[in-house]
């Protein structure tokens, strides 16, 4: 019987093994590079401030109308070192190919106006005279390491329109090599081939109405003289290069030349077929005219074109494709989700207190009696749609609630029907009443919620209440902040749950085996395209998988987990590290940095994201209410949570994990307590549920004379829970 027993015992460890090489090997798929769809000789890059496709029109502006319909497209983030870029941050961002900054004097609702201080001591080209102190300024107070000129230095020549587009075309030192005010009524022939590389600037687009229509106007007469003056094989590029008021918005981008047409611009920078961002277009401007990039200044990608654009410029970016009217309804309504959910988890916390304290204290037939039982039902049912709270946003974000004209009432209608679909599959199912389901079934649910997104192309999360925004420049595809702290606390709970079903050798199997499935989607650059938030669930999976069998976190167990979390990290660390720095992934160019010492701006940009996220988001509070809650339960002599822990030691060792996953893909990725606020908010509600039932269970069951539970109520139904009992 031993020498059978003998070999068994190292099936479940086999398993893990295999697992963790499958993961690594999941994660080392990669898109192939992308290609520059043309060359071309000439660039003209038309750009203007503020202009949005809500401005075109066939009617109003014909020539933009006609070039966005010739060529490819897509919207265009202006993010720039500053959290709203203005039009000089935008013009100047463009010719750093990096996030850069102008020094600003105000801080109003309106942007300044461009005035950069020019000379013209020869008449041919120009000076801008505080270019050296802003390219300091960008270098110094700045973490980007942004070069302003980078660009300019990188071509022969240069060739800039008017003042915005002297920013953009200075060389570091100030240097515009040639420079008109405007562009001629009448232009010379050959004006556009004197350079090969030419920045018109077309006007700023702001106010509303009649002021603003006549200003895009104005700007589609002047690109009209451009294009009738363009030269042979040349790429023209259109882009709304910044925002005009105090609000981040998306922007025109269009690309019209050989091998540019009919397509959806987009760029390895933001994954996302038809959205590109204003530090991409120097990648590709140097790209198209077959120059080398300058090592280390460019943060974009080059931009390149996919098919499946609608034939239509309306069709494919105005009416129910708008994304940046959704990308606005999107930022009031997240706001005010995450702030009800926050004060709505708070009063459920507070309420749940005194049931279960007077649920610990019932001792006999003379003791206080349990809560009672409707008492007991409505709070469970109110814990439970709280954990369906986030997994129901992420639903409703599949809905066109935004187009109505009050979007958060409909967005909060939507997600209330949602949740109560969710409740009454959880509540309605024949295995209520037991002890774990409310804990395990939540957590499917909204493992199986953010999982067929990411499976489907995460579109629920881009521009989502519960996902993130296009307009704020941080992700543009896979999974977000909140989408990743919902998905690696579904699983790992969901494997807690199970776990409790199987032997203890093989639960380890079932967390490695849905914890690698989690680390592959959430790491695979076709699904979360966060290789960083994949190193964050291997450690959160290593430790779970560590004490899932009962006990706690010993230096043995910590080492085997800790080493194995090593392996797969490195082994994907180092296959990234491998590929040319412009197919690298983050974690790739972060490593990069780390070896040769230039990491210095990426850790002060993830420590200053990481201020800004844990003192504005509303996650914040739900981190802490939920730590503050569990720690009640956990400490307090009528919490229940020790007890829980002691019944099902796989969910403490779920619980863990998740705290480890999300606390490191938090910092690591600069979002502080974002992703731990949405573990808290989907995990706790039930744990709490959980705890109440293990101390009603625990319970003296004798009832003081006359009160009892009615049949089928929530009191039978636990106290006669197989499992329950046998945990007992």
């Amino acid at each position: 019987m031993p020498s059978r027993r003998g070999p068994r015992r190292w099936v479940p460890h086999l398993l893990v093994a295999l697992i963790a090489v499958g993961s690594l090997a999941g994660l080392a798929f990669r898109p192939e590079a992308d290609t520059n769809p043309g060359s071309a000789d000439y660039v003209i890059l038309a750009g203007s401030a503020g202009l949005r496709w809500d401005d075109l029109d066939p009617q109003r502006t014909p020539t933009l109308w006609r070039e966005a319909s010739k060529g490819s497209i897509g919207w265009l983030s202006v993010r720039s070192a500053m959290r709203v870029t203005c039009p000089s941050d935008g013009w100047l961002t463009l010719g750093a190919g990096n996030y850069a900054a102008w020094p600003r004097s105000t801080s109003g609702s309106v942007c300044e106006p461009v005035a950069p201080a020019l000379t013209q001591p020869d008449g041919i080209g120009a000076n801008l005279t505080d270019q050296r102190t802003v390219v300091q300024n960008n270098q110094d107070r700045l973490p980007y390491g942004a070069v302003p000129g980078a660009l300019a230095e990188s071509v022969r020549c240069t060739y800039a329109f008017g003042p915005g587009a002297a920013m953009a075309a200075a060389r570091p030192f100030g240097r515009v090599d040639k420079y008109q005010a405007s562009f001629p009524a009448t232009p010379p022939s050959g004006l556009l081939s004197e350079c090969n590389l030419s920045i018109v600037d077309l006007g700023t687009i702001s106010g509303t109405g009649t002021e603003r229509e006549t200003r895009v106007r104005t700007a589609d007469a002047l690109l009209a003289r451009v294009v009738a003056a363009r030269p042979q094989r040349s790429l023209m590029i259109v882009a709304g290069v910044s925002d005009t008021e105090r609000s981040n918005r998306l922007h025109v981008a269009i690309a019209e030349g050989e091998g540019w047409n009919d397509g959806w611009l987009t760029s390895a920078g933001t994954g996302r077929d038809g959205y590109l961002q204003l530090i991409d277009l120097a990648p590709t401007v140097l790209t198209a005219l077959a120059k080398p990039q300058p090592d280390k200044l460019f943060a974009g990608r080059n931009v390149t074109v996919v098919e499946g654009r609608p034939a239509g410029v309306a069709d494919a970016m105005l009416g129910v494709h708008n994304a940046d009217h959704r990308a606005i309804a999107q930022n009031a309504v997240a706001g005010i989700f995450f702030k009800v959910l926050a004060i709505l988890q708070i009063l459920l916390f507070l309420l749940a207190v005194p049931v279960m304290v007077r649920a610990r204290r019932h001792t006999g037939p003379r003791g206080p009696a349990l809560p009672p039982p409707r008492l007991i039902l409505g709070l469970e049912l109110a814990l439970i749609a709280g954990a369906l709270a986030i997994p129901a946003a992420l639903l409703a974000d599949a809905t066109p609630w935004w187009r109505n004209s009050h979007p958060a009432w409909v967005f909060g209608s939507v997600t209330a029907l949602f949740i109560a679909v969710g409740l009454a599959l959880v509540r309605f199912a024949p295995r209520y009443g037991r002890t774990l389901w409310p804990l395990g079934a939540t957590a499917g649910i909204a493992a199986m919620v953010v999982g067929f997104d990411l499976l489907t192309g995460a579109q629920l999360q881009l521009n989502g209440v519960a996902g993130y925004s296009a307009v704020n420049g941080g992700r543009y595809s896979g999974v977000g902040g909140v989408g990743l702290g919902v998905f690696v606390t579904g699983l790992l709970v969901l494997a807690g749950s199970l776990g409790q079903w199987i032997t203890r050798e093989w639960r380890p199997v079932v967390v490695v085996l849905l914890g690698g499935i989690g680390v592959v989607m959430v790491g695979s650059p076709y699904l979360g395209a966060d290789p960083v938030g994949a190193i964050a669930v291997t450690a959160g999976v290593c430790v779970a998988a560590a004490i899932t069998t009962g006990g706690w976190l010993t230096f043995s167990r910590f080492a085997w987990a800790l080493l194995g979390g090593l392996i797969v990290t490195f082994g994907f660390a180092l296959v990234d590290v491998s590929r040319p720095a412009a197919d690298q992934s983050i974690l790739g160019r972060v490593l990069t940095e780390l070896l040769n010492g230039t990491a210095g701006p990426a850790m002060q940009r993830a420590a200053a994201a990481n201020g800004q996220a844990l003192l504005n988001s509303p996650l914040t509070i739900l981190a802490v209410a939920g730590v503050l809650m569990l720690a009640f339960c956990q400490f307090s002599p009528w919490g229940g949570l020790n007890r829980l822990f002691g019944l099902h030691p796989a969910l403490r060792a779920a619980g863990a994990g998740v705290t480890v996953a999300t606390l490191i893909a938090g910092v690591l990725n600069g979002s502080a307590l974002t992703v731990a606020g949405a573990a808290a908010a989907t995990a706790v509600p039930t744990a709490v549920l959980t705890a109440l039932r293990v101390l009603l269970h625990a319970a003296d069951r004798t009832r003081p004379e006359g009160e009892t539970d009615g049949p089928g109520g929530p009191l039978t139904r636990a106290a006669t829970s197989p499992d329950v009992h046998a945990s007992s």
